[in-house]
């Protein structure tokens, strides 16, 4: 767990407790493992569930919560002790304090004085400077069009990411229709997605685990629902509440996004550190390229998450040059995957993946140097210059005019 405060919360008043409550599961940074509405069992809620973080309302009764905050700071020393009331009594503050609290907020509470709170606290349990953990990684996997080969991306970068023992990665497929990322892996799933989705309320991390299929490369994959007309049960609220919980278990999370772009795909790559557009050297693949970049434009900050990956590089018959593909999207290339079509055949055949079919492969060699730049937050991040999308389509027109006739059809 990377960076994520798990919390319980006791309020007996039910607004104020709703209210926090609504709050709290906004926010990505942190997972509401357990609330309670009554003083007199909050310890032993705290006992089973050892959160990071115990939030504890005053007002119902304060000196029945103060007396709450000492117990919780003799006998779970480990939980950070958060306590919110409406008073602006010093004499309550000071009592608090005194008891054992490590914050004090005042109702109704305000998301950056919350946000500011979990910051010092989270200084405090994750070291400042080097010493500071790094968060959950987070990976979209994109694709400029069908057949481009994204599931082999995520499935391949999941297990060069899963070779480190120090790595505890997760796959999801939100490829709600057609995706196949367990017959890449030969896995046959107990659960699904919408299994996880319909159920978040009462998993905890080990249940979690054991939702997932693990795959001998260390990989955890979570699957797309088994039937189609399962896709629309999940929507982008309940993925949300799942993401929460992975990013809060596992150091890089991996989605394998649908060609459709729909809202869930979209939250996904919104809430990644990194979107892989994968590509190919072709005038269809380059063409979406630069329209997805366009539509990009419209979402904060979505276009310097944007690395682009050239799929299938060297296959050379009717390809354009990479420096004109880059000229077109007005982007460097992030990664080439070499071209290796007898191997891709055979791993995407026998449900295996490249690191136990073709380990010494030029195209594992190159997973390899992809995951080692994904590995964290350090990688260089490509800008581009929001402002000159408009002058892509000049690039763009040239492209389309110097192509051969037969790629206009």
């Amino acid at each position: 767990m990377k960076n994520i405060h798990r919390l319980a919360l006791v309020d007996p008043n039910d607004a104020t407790r709703d209210a926090l409550k609504s709050m709290l599961l906004s926010m990505d940074i942190v997972w509401l493992e357990a609330e309670c509405s009554r003083y007199e069992f909050f310890a032993d809620v705290v006992a089973q569930t050892n959160p990071d973080i115990g939030i504890v309302a005053l007002d119902k009764n304060p000196d029945k919560a103060l007396a709450l905050v000492a117990r919780l700071a003799s006998e779970s020393p480990q939980c950070s002790i958060l306590v919110v009331s409406s008073s602006t009594d010093g004499n309550l503050i000071l009592r608090a304090m005194r008891s054992g609290a490590k914050e004090f907020l005042q109702q109704p509470v305000r998301l950056d004085d919350l946000i500011g709170a979990f910051d010092r606290i989270g200084a405090h349990r994750f070291g400042r400077g080097e010493n500071k953990q790094k968060p959950c990684t987070v990976i979209a996997v994109a694709g400029a069009t069908g057949g481009a080969g994204c599931t082999s991306v995520a499935v391949n970068l999941g297990c060069a990411l899963a070779r480190n023992e120090q790595n505890s990665v997760a796959l999801v497929d939100l490829d709600m229709a057609l995706g196949d990322a367990d017959v890449f892996l030969d896995a046959i799933p107990d659960y699904t997605l919408l299994d996880v989705a319909q159920n978040v309320e009462r998993l905890d991390f080990a249940l979690l685990k054991r939702s997932l299929t693990k795959h001998s490369s260390g990989l955890f994959l979570l699957p797309r629902p088994m039937q189609m007309d399962e896709a629309t049960q999940i929507s982008a609220d309940d993925l949300q509440r799942v993401i929460g919980l992975l990013k809060a278990t596992f150091t890089h999370l991996l989605f394998d996004l649908s060609k459709g772009y729909t809202a869930i795909d979209r939250l996904a790559m919104q809430t990644a550190d990194h979107v892989l557009l994968v590509t190919q050297l072709d005038l269809p693949c380059l063409r979406n390229v630069v329209r997805l970049m366009s539509a990009f434009v419209d979402t904060e900050g979505l276009l310097s998450k944007i690395k682009i990956v050239v799929n299938r590089y060297g296959l050379e018959n009717g390809r354009i040059s990479l420096k004109k593909a880059q000229d077109t999207i007005g982007k460097e290339i992030f990664a080439k995957l070499p071209n290796d079509y007898r191997t891709m055949v055979e791993v995407r055949n026998n449900g295996v993946p490249l690191l136990e079919q073709a380990p010494k492969a030029k195209i594992t060699q190159a997973f390899l140097a992809l995951a080692d730049s994904l590995s964290g937050h350090e990688a260089e991040a490509t800008t581009t210059d929001e402002a000159g999308l408009p002058a892509l389509s000049k690039f763009f027109g040239g492209l389309w005019s110097k192509a051969p006739a037969k790629a206009e059809k």
